[in-house]
């Protein structure tokens, strides 16, 4: 963006960020956990740009929804995970060190409740989950890209908004849930490039639908005619004819004109009549 600023060269950014995942408990368990499994560890094992980067729940459902993702992990990828053809490695030896390091982090590595394993030769770390591991976490302040995926518990779901709120606007913004009243309120109260109900990663896919970052997660929109409207100047013209010229509109301007143009520039119809009323004594 600065070397494009230094030539007036207008530019779309598509960053990243700590894209939440928010779970309500009144949803169908089964489907959700393995929809959540599928877009954090099955595309690309947590190393993509939209990935749900932590979950957030009541402190009530968390077992029961951590017991649904280990079933799903399970089914999808074995009961050792480091040995399936399924499950992509990191992407190199650098970002393996950075999310090892991340796991090692003392009020880390005992939040650790499904996983942790690692081959760092084969460059394979497991899907790992954690729960409820300290705000103040290196895991919790930077985008993890990785099969890392922390749970922040809360006391009522609604408690959430303020979590999501008090971060760095996403990429993407996931809920899971069967309230209409809460989608609604999560749609309105969430700010984030793009929001994606019970499912994950799936609005990406959609060409009708824009995709791009608002804050710190990016600026612009592309994808299908988005690319095409992102990427052109939408120059404005308007052609007039010579009839109906307002005398309002040039000096000296009278009192009358003064009232006229006043009410029309607070769009008050009212005073337009009042004005045009009273301009031939102005």
């Amino acid at each position: 963006m600065a070397a494009a600023a230094k030539h007036l060269t207008p530019v779309v950014l598509e960053l990243g960020g700590k894209s939440p995942l928010l779970v309500d408990s009144n949803i169908n368990l089964k489907v959700a956990a393995r929809r959540i499994v599928a877009g954090k560890w099955g595309s690309n094992n947590g190393q993509t740009c939209v990935s749900p980067d932590y979950i957030i729940t009541t402190k009530s459902f968390a077992p029961t929804l951590i017991d649904a993702l280990k079933y799903a992990l399970e089914e999808f990828f074995g009961k050792d995970p480091l040995q399936s053809k399924d499950m992509s490695r990191i992407v190199n030896s650098n970002h393996f060190a950075r999310l090892k390091k991340l796991l090692d982090e003392d009020k880390v590595s005992s939040k650790i409740i499904h996983g942790g394993q690692w081959d760092e030769k084969r460059l394979n770390i497991a899907p790992t989950i954690l729960l409820d591991v300290p705000e103040d976490s290196h895991i919790m302040n930077e985008e993890i890209f990785g099969p890392l995926l922390p749970i922040i518990t809360v006391d009522k779901v609604k408690d959430s908004f303020e979590v999501i709120n008090s971060r760095s606007k996403p990429l993407a913004a996931y809920l899971f849930t069967n309230n209409n009243k809460l989608k609604e309120e999560f749609v309105r109260t969430i700010s984030a490039g793009g929001m994606l109900i019970n499912d994950t990663i799936l609005h990406l896919a959609n060409p009708s639908l824009p995709f791009g970052g608002v804050g710190e997660s990016g600026m612009g929109s592309y994808h299908g005619k988005f690319s095409f409207d992102v990427f052109s100047h939408k120059k404005a013209v308007l052609s007039r004819g010579f009839g109906g010229d307002a005398p309002a509109r040039y000096p000296p301007y009278t009192p009358g004109k003064q009232r006229l143009l006043k009410a029309l520039i607070e769009g008050s119809i009212l005073g337009i009549i009042i004005a045009l009323i009273q301009w031939p004594r102005a």
